[in-house]
């Protein structure tokens, strides 16, 4: 994350470490080049490096000082100086940087010790749910409520994709904070609450469909007789982990009232299929049947949301 000191603010993400650096000397470099009067003000920026274990590389470029702001001093764990005339300094700094990773205690190790709390996004579904002793994620659940309040009707939702570097700011906040406030001014595209809510379904490393029952529910996509077909669907849902289930329902739930307002929206069940169909479900190996997995998938979660109240309703219904 790059902080100006006219307030803007620019995210860029990598989980190459070498890349980042590139980065990091382009943006030096192009800082030096500047004439000196403004050279002294832009260089007064903070550049966080950032890894998918949520440990932080923080750079300070301070012409005036190399010791870090007092405020900077509780979440610098690495720091890296460099003075204007020092451009020749790639070679050292890779190579402590090669040093402080092959250091670097693992994730698990760090979360065993409580260093750093457990993430949210990209982990296993009923793990978050254990964690926060809860059915449904409660990322998700604010999502919707955020998404029935005020985005029902608009034009395109979960369609149009929201500003990337925005969503990984948001997905940043959901892992290290324990409140998250979605009224904020800075989440008030509700694209991007869209896009961290499928973000976060595509990074579970099993998809809310689990892989033993991808093939399952392929096949009974493929029955030809409509009746047969809900009802084997509805007993493979009802087979699925409870997280699953209780996540699934409310999901498509949700998604039922999305395509009820097909009409100002746009978003019908077949649109919101190709949408959340690769989201959902996917195969644990991918094949060279990509194309007509893709048609089938779509197929399910259209299904799904057609004969919602079949599928999810109980035994009487």
């Amino acid at each position: 994350q790059i902080t100006t000191v006219s307030g803007n603010e620019f995210l860029l993400q990598s989980d190459i470490d070498f890349l980042i650096l590139d980065w990091f000397h382009a943006i030096k470099n192009a800082i030096d080049r500047l004439p000196k009067e403004r050279s002294c003000t832009s260089r007064n920026l903070e550049f966080k490096l950032r890894r998918s274990s949520s440990i932080e590389l923080l750079n300070s470029l301070d012409t005036e000082s190399k010791e870090p702001k007092p405020e900077h001093r509780k979440s610098l764990i690495f720091r890296l100086n460099y003075s204007a005339s020092d451009t020749n300094d790639r070679n050292r700094v890779k190579s402590r940087l090669k040093k402080f990773i092959s250091r670097r205690p693992s994730l698990k190790t760090l979360q065993e010790k409580g260093l750093i709390k457990d993430q949210i996004f990209g982990s296993h579904l009923h793990l978050v749910c254990e964690h926060e002793k809860s059915a449904v994620p409660q990322f998700v659940r604010l999502c919707i409520n955020a998404v029935e309040k005020r985005g029902l009707e608009v034009d395109g939702i979960y369609r149009v994709s929201g500003n990337l570097a925005t969503i990984q700011k948001l997905r940043f906040v959901v892992n290290q904070e324990e409140k998250l406030n979605l009224d904020d001014s800075q989440w008030e595209d509700i694209h991007v609450v869209t896009g961290a809510l499928k973000m976060f379904f595509r990074e579970l490393p099993e998809p809310l469909f689990p892989y033993c029952f991808f093939e399952q529910f392929v096949e009974a996509i493929k029955i030809q007789d409509n009746a047969s077909r809900i009802k084997s669907i509805r007993n493979l849902v009802k087979k699925l982990p409870r997280p699953n289930y209780d996540t699934m329902k409310i999901l498509f739930e949700h998604l039922k009232k999305i395509a009820a307002k097909e009409s100002v929206n746009l978003m019908s069940t077949q649109s919101l299929g190709i949408v959340f169909g690769p989201t959902l479900l996917r195969p644990e190996k991918e094949t060279g049947n990509m194309a007509v997995h893709m048609l089938y998938q779509n197929q399910i979660v259209e299904l799904m949301l057609s004969e919602y109240s079949k599928i999810f309703g109980s035994e009487e219904d």
